[in-house]
Order: structure tokens, then sequence, then C-alpha cells
């Protein structure tokens, strides 16, 4: 796997569409950057925010975990 840069979650939260550009997400420990989707717009998707890790939230989800194959991995949540 690729070395990428590790974040925490201080450093996530900052990334969700509202205090800087980035829309990220975390999830299984990996960050995705979900700024390009059309489903994430402002930060939010649904009921879920971004800047979050959405680990625990996928199991509610009405998709699969193939869901981030389409998104950037851009770090490592610490």
């Amino acid at each position: 796997m690729a070395d990428y840069p590790q974040y925490t979650k201080a450093q996530l939260a900052l990334r969700n569409g509202q205090d800087k550009p980035q829309i990220w997400i975390a999830y299984n420990g990996l960050i995705y950057d979900v700024s390009d989707s059309r489903l994430w717009k402002n930060g939010k998707h649904y009921e879920h925010w971004a800047g979050q890790d959405l680990t625990d939230e996928l199991k509610d989800a009405p998709h699969t975990v193939s869901v981030f194959e389409k998104f950037k991995i851009v770090g490592y949540l610490k």
C-alpha cells in the first residue's frame, strides 16, 4: 500500500466542507477525499457530515464498502 500521511481526528474534522475546501471522510482507518462527489455537496451526505470517521455508520447505509473504491485515499487516520 502507498505511503500516505497520517492525520488526527482533529485534522480530519477540519476537512468538513465548511472550514477548508476539502471534503474528507474516514473509513476503517483510511481517509478518502469525497470533494468531487455530488452526494457530499457542502460536506453533508443525507444525515452524515464530512470530517468524521464513518466506520460505524456503514452498517446503516444502503450501499456496501465498495462505494469507497471510487474515491481517492489521501491518508491514514491516527
